[in-house]
Formats: structure tokens, sequence, C-alpha cells
């Protein structure tokens, strides 16, 4: 709460901030420096943007739009178009053995107590509607909207976790996230989840994806169903490597094989594949590890959505320790890793997101190995030195730049997959920045699917507009459009769409009903 003694000190502050002809955030500190409160402590930008909300003073929509600008926090959580939230489930076995997986106690497998989720999940006792229910509000304090979530499930392998206990994790995921009143509760029916998904079609804070993690090995049909059904549209999982000796070595447990039949699954359901793979692993070589990459595009059982890049960091309490001190792995040099990542970005194509390039582990923890998190920016920099254009999804997003609608351009890229083939159809800048796009995925049968529609930008509420934005000026209604066009010359009878439980309302607008675990409408005149 803040004190009424202090409400002229905000206006005051205000009123500074949208004066500034040239700001940035130096300046900003220094106002709020130059109007300390009446206990003589200085404004943090949370209380100034509590006290703004709460009326003490009328701003134009121009002068808002500079003083939000200025005072929002970590603005790039938001600038993907929706609002990241990450909620870690208890410590539970593995059925992993990696050798280079931390095995902390009382935290889940390959999570450290240290790292930022990890705390946050102990503080709040690994409860999912407190962990989300916190996180929705530390969003709101420091200015980000909270309408358009991605839940992101993280901790260890979800589908070893009993299914009672998954359908009460994401219940109470909902029940945070519709921000009901609800108290502890130690478990939760499907029916109980239907209620919260329900109600979450039109809530305050909507899931318009929900994401978790698993292993190629414990991919089935009927799981694949069953996370479909507690609401699923993307699936993480870690493949590591594609060369079975590197997974063996590592004492990974699962085949390149396993890694295919479950991303086919995935796919043909409609999800959003998002991959981890690990440079740098015991077995492997810099030379090794390109190669390896390359197939994961050049071998249409994989060609994944998104990807992670995690290089192999050395913790204490894994297993690899023992392999280190023997002398039988070590670390690559700064110069090695940079090789191997520049390579790994030139072999990424348009349709593909490398959405983290190293793993957030607090430098204490790594024993040996990289401990720079900005080498995405190194790399970036070096292949910027080189010459070469990037053209994965993340480098080219349109993020808080503003664009001018009628000028943008739509860019197809076909590929094809073990079963389907791939449409991603983008719409862009004249220097290439992407504003949103569509994945369509046509499988052999009479209905096409739709995977994926997204629209970047900074996130804005529902309903909201704003000059420049790429966000809520019709291009999503625009892609759907298309895909609807693209089905029917291609055959197809029906087009699918894996929605999002907050998404559904968003579908029927524009011709899509309710099937079950999906959203279809027809093609035939």
């Amino acid at each position: 709460m803040i004190s009424e003694k202090d409400n002229g000190t905000y206006v005051q502050i205000i009123k500074d901030l949208i004066a500034l002809k040239d700001p940035n955030h130096r300046v900003v500190q220094k106002i709020l420096q130059k109007n300390p409160l009446k206990n003589r402590k200085i404004a943090r930008k949370s209380q100034v943007l509590f006290a703004y909300k709460s009326g003490i003073i009328h701003l134009k929509k121009d002068e808002e739009r500079k003083f939000l600008g200025l005072i929002q926090m970590k603005k790039t959580r938001t600038l993907s178009g929706v609002t990241p939230v990450t909620a870690l489930t208890k410590p539970y076995p593995c059925p992993g053995r990696c050798i280079f997986c931390p095995t902390e106690d009382k935290m889940p497998k390959s999570y450290l107590a240290s790292e930022p989720g990890a705390q946050r999940a102990v503080s709040n006792k690994f409860d999912p509607y407190l962990q989300v229910r916190s996180r929705l509000s530390a969003y709101r304090s420091i200015g980000h909207p909270i309408d358009k979530i991605e839940l992101i499930i993280l901790g260890g392998t979800w589908s070893a976790y009993p299914r009672k206990y998954q359908v009460w994790f994401i219940t109470r995921c909902f029940d945070a996230m519709n921000h009901s009143q609800i108290k502890e509760k130690n478990v939760a029916s499907w029916n109980d989840l239907k209620k919260a998904q329900k109600k979450n079609e039109t809530a305050k804070s909507r899931c318009v994806g929900l994401v978790v993690e698993t292993r190629p090995d414990c991919v089935t049909p009927d799981e694949v169903e069953h996370i479909r059904k507690l609401g699923g549209t993307k699936i993480q999982m870690g493949v590591q490597s594609l060369s079975n000796k590197i997974l063996r070595l590592n004492k990974r447990g699962h085949t390149i094989n396993d890694t295919a039949k479950a991303i086919s699954l995935f796919r043909k359901a409609g999800f959003k594949i998002h991959l981890h793979w690990m440079a740098n692993l015991y077995g492997s070589t810099p030379k090794k590890d390109v190669a390896d990459f390359k197939k994961l595009f050049s071998d249409p059982r994989f060609r994944p959505d998104e990807l992670k890049i995690y290089p192999c960091s050395l913790i204490e309490s894994a297993e690899l320790m023992h392999y280190y001190y023997k002398g039988l792995w070590k670390p690559y040099t700064e110069e090695e890793l940079l090789s191997v990542l520049v390579e790994v970005f030139k072999a990424t194509p348009r349709y593909c997101r490398l959405t983290r390039v190293i793993r957030d582990i607090p430098s204490p923890e790594i024993v040996v190995g990289n401990k720079k998190t900005n080498f995405r920016q190194i790399v970036d920099k070096e292949l910027e030195r080189r010459g070469n254009k990037v053209y994965e999804v993340r480098s080219r997003e349109i993020r808080g730049e503003d664009i001018k609608p009628h000028r943008l351009n739509l860019r197809s890229s076909y590929y094809k997959t073990a079963g389907t083939k791939e449409y991603f159809v983008e719409y862009v800048t004249s220097e290439d920045k992407i504003c949103a796009f569509l994945r369509l995925s046509m499988p052999s049968g009479n209905t096409a699917m739709i995977r994926e529609i997204h629209v970047y930008g900074q996130s804005m509420g529902f309903g909201k507009k704003r000059l420049g934005s790429s966000q809520h000026v019709g291009l999503g209604q625009k892609l759907i459009r298309e895909a609807k066009r693209r089905s029917k010359k291609a055959g197809y009878k029906k087009l699918k769409v894996i929605s999002a439980i907050g998404t559904r309302n968003y579908y029927r607008k524009y011709g899509f009903i309710d099937t079950g675990l999906y959203q279809e409408c027809d093609l035939v005149d």
C-alpha cells in the first residue's frame, strides 16, 4: 500500500516523467531521487504505477502511453505478445539417469534451489495456485498486462507424475488465472478442472497457451491425449542429441527413434514442438555438435518449431563430475562454444524460434563451463561482424517497434515432416521483422490443422488498441482466412485448431465450433 501523504510527490514524479524530452533509464532514476517520499525513501517504480492507477492524476492518451513506457519494468518479458507465467512441480523421482543432470535434494530433477524460478516455487511451497497468483501480482505491479497468459509447467518429467497430481496441479493454476479465491485443497477431479477451464474462457487472465515438459520415451498416444485434455497446446521435450552413441554415453535412456516417434505423435495432434538440445555433451566435439544440430532440420522426422540450446555446464551434484576428474570430459573454451553457436544460428530456418541459448544457471553453481548468461548477445555480435543474416524467429520479432499494417508482406515457407506438410505463413515488414505467423499442418485425411497463430509486439489487454502496434489490428483474423483458403485449395473438407482454453471464444467468432478436444470449421460451401 502507498501513503496518501505521498500523493503530491507521486503526481510531481508523473508530471516530470511525461515532460522528459529525451527519456532514458538514468534520467528516470534521477527524477525518482529528486522527489523523495515523506519518509525520505526513494519511490519505487511499482509504487508510482500503483499511485497512478489509484486515480491521483488524469493523463491524456499520448501522455499515459509515454508514462507507462517509462515506468514499466522488465519490458522484454511481454514483448513477444503474451505474458509467460511459470509454475514448478514438486520434487518427484525422474525416470532419467542423465550424467549431466543436477540432483539436488528437495528440488525437482535438474533444478537448483538458487535458480529464480525455483526460489519462487520454494517460497510458495510448490503450490501451483500460489506460484501463479504471486507471478500475476508481480507482473501487474510493474506495469505488465496479465490478460493473455502462456502457462509453462516446469520441474521434473511431467509424464512421470501421478495423473491425480497433474489434474490437481493444472486445476490450481486455472483457479489462480481465474482470480478465484479458493482455499488450499489437496485434490481435484476432472470435473473441477473442466469447470475451471470453462470459467477461464472469459476470465481476466486467460490461458492462451499451456506448456508441459516430458521425455521422448514417455510419449504414447494415450499420453498425448491426456496432455491435450489438461489443456496442453505446446510440448517441451529434451532430446539433447540425435546420436544414439552420445545418448548412451550420457545415460539419457532413450534413442533417436523414440524422439522421432514422440515428435510425430505430438505434431499430428496439433501440438507446437519445442525441443531442448545440448552441446558439449560427454563424447561429443564442436564439429560433431554442428553436424548433429543440422540434422534437426535436414531430417524430416524432427524439424521443431522452437528450440532451447543448453551447452553443458558442470554442476557439482551431477555424475559428470567423476568424468571431469578422470579427464574424460572438459568444457569447451569460449572460442569453441562461440564457433558452435554461430553455426547453430546460421543453420536455424525461419520457421523455428531459438527461445533460449544459455540456461540461466547462477554462476556460483557452475564448477566449470560457460558462466556468461549474455552469450546470445556475443553470438549476435559475431554474426554481425561476419555479415551473416539470421532468420530464426526470435531474432526477427517486431518487439516494441511500430508498424503500418497495410505495408506488411505475407510470406510463406513450406517443408515436409514425417506424415505432414507444413506451412509457416508470416506477416513481415520490409526489413523482414515478423509481426504475426501461422503454423498450418496438412496431414493425410480430410482435415487440416492450425497448430499455432501468434501475433508479436508488446502484449496488450483484450480489446485495447494502440496506433502502430501489431497487436489487435486484425492480423490473426487474416491468418485464419489464409489457413481456410489454403486448406480448401488443397482439397481438405475441414479445418481444426488446437485452441488454448482462453482462445476458444476467439476462434468461435470465426466459425469454429467445439468438437471434443479441438475446434473445427467446415470448408465445404
